[in-house]
């Protein structure tokens, strides 16, 4: 059921952007959307309340302003957004005032804010490649790390945070993470070399598993299993997502300073 979820999930990505890169970014929306809601309704079993209104604004307006306007509209719209929460948050009282913008901020800088910087990935006239080697040297990574794992790994990563991984894993992420990274980067972008799709590679490891890292700690403290389950198999939106958040910046910075759009 993973693997069947896996692979619709990437049979749509890739139809999306190779017909309507804007189909693709409508797709983004909805999805960073449904995470929002479960982080929402999640920090709400903790009697967290963010003021979801603005974010929900912020986070359809962000990536649609990042996409038409560029990374100045993408600053506007998340500084907005978090004036706005801030603002709204004031109507329910000075009671828990500080704890629910805090909450509310985390959401507009880890989904909000990645949002924007997705769409700033698709908007070159390359930006379906570049929103490919994005995505792929993110899957790479869970795909490398979860068969090296599952065979050879020994030595735990971070057993008080997420007791399955481990360095062998980790290993095996950057393995493949790099050779997909240098074989896309090469393929795919217009001047493009091998070497700048290794060290995206290998960015991308480390986001990547940091993104794992972060979703788990959130997960821990929040004193839940999973996100969701709206993914079989996966689990919540979240659950997918962790990783790609966390790497989405790094592939962005990287790729335009080696291959300026």
């Amino acid at each position: 059921m993973a693997v069947a979820v896996g692979a619709a999930l990437g049979a749509l990505v890739l139809l999306s952007l190779y017909t309507v890169k804007e189909i693709f970014l409508a797709v983004m929306v909805v999805f960073l959307f449904l995470g929002m809601r479960e982080l929402a309704e999640a920090f709400r079993s903790r009697d967290i309340g963010v003021p979801f209104i603005p974010l929900a604004t912020g986070m359809v307006g962000a990536p649609v302003v990042s996409y038409v306007w560029g990374p100045t509209a993408t600053v506007a719209a998340v500084s907005l957004t978090i004036l706005a929460l801030l603002m709204t948050r004031m109507l329910d009282g000075a009671e828990g005032y500080v704890r629910d913008v805090a909450a509310g901020s985390f959401l507009a800088g880890y989904l909000v804010l990645m949002g924007g910087i997705v769409a700033l990935l698709m908007r070159p006239d390359d930006g379906d490649h570049r929103t490919v080697v994005f995505i792929a040297v993110t899957v790479a990574s869970d795909i490398g790390g979860y068969f090296v794992g599952s065979f050879l790994g020994k030595h735990k990563l971070a057993p008080t945070i997420s007791p399955k991984k481990t360095w062998e894993g980790v290993t095996g992420s950057a393995l493949m993470c790099m050779l997909v990274g240098g074989w896309l980067v090469w393929w795919l972008l217009d001047g493009g070399h091998v070497w700048q799709g290794v060290l995206v590679g290998l960015a991308a490891v480390v986001t990547a598993t940091a993104g794992d890292l972060v979703e788990s700690m959130v997960k821990r403290d929040l004193g839940i299993k999973d996100m969701g389950t709206l993914l079989p198999g996966h689990g919540g939106v979240m659950d997918r997502l962790d990783s790609l958040v966390a790497t989405a910046p790094v592939v962005w910075l990287l790729l335009e300073l080696f291959v300026p759009s």
